[in-house]
């Protein structure tokens, strides 16, 4: 019973669904760590004011609104695969939404919606382990963005007893899997939480 209970909360948290995702949802927005991280990441991706932004996975949108207040003459895109976190982070970012700034919808990096133009900036905020063949999905976001553009992976390791050794091996990997898609002048910076989080950073040449 205590084991179907913890997975049936770890669901929650992967793709929130019904009352028990919209509380999850305001849990994950509420919670410091969460924000801090978030803040954190915008801020790696050095967003100007005209730049058009893909996140992917933004769950309660958090970053959703540093993204906005930071391309105020741009465009900020999102998606998220649960429509529970879509509505969550229409509301909160709605004065952005109804300006047409922030466009969120429904979707995943499997299936990524048909946008317009590329991207100046790409963020994807510990998602990246769940989506499936991530080499190929950052393919999919190189052929998305400018060329100057700039992405940025963030992993904090959740796996029972994560440690600072957790989050290193992490951000090696997603270094691997951002040269191997073709970006450059991979990076990595990391945020002092428990366990740490790293961001990857790379550029489309």
């Amino acid at each position: 019973m205590k084991q179907t209970l913890v997975m049936a909360i770890r669901s929650q948290f992967m793709r929130p669904r019904g009352f028990a995702g919209w509380l999850v949802g305001w849990e994950m927005a509420l919670r410091s760590s969460n924000r801090k991280r978030n803040v954190w990441a915008v801020g790696l991706l050095g967003v100007e004011p005209t730049d058009r932004v893909l996140e992917i996975g933004f769950g309660p949108g958090i970053a959703i609104r540093e993204l906005s207040r930071r391309a105020t003459h741009g465009l900020v895109c999102g998606v998220d695969h649960s429509e529970v976190m879509v509505r969550q982070a229409t509301r909160r970012n709605a004065d952005a939404v109804r300006a047409g700034r922030v466009v969120l919808r429904c979707g995943s990096a499997e299936h990524l919606p048909a946008f317009e133009e590329t991207f100046d900036k790409v963020l994807a905020v510990n998602n990246m382990g769940m989506w499936h063949d991530p080499g190929e999905r950052l393919k999919e976001l190189h052929s998305l963005m400018r060329p100057g553009g700039r992405i940025a992976i963030v992993s904090q390791p959740r796996c029972p007893g994560a440690t600072t050794e957790t989050t290193v091996a992490a951000g090696r990997e997603i270094a691997a899997c951002l040269t191997a898609a073709g970006f450059t002048g991979v990076r990595s910076e990391t945020l002092a939480l428990k366990p740490p989080v790293v961001c990857v950073i790379g550029e489309v040449p």
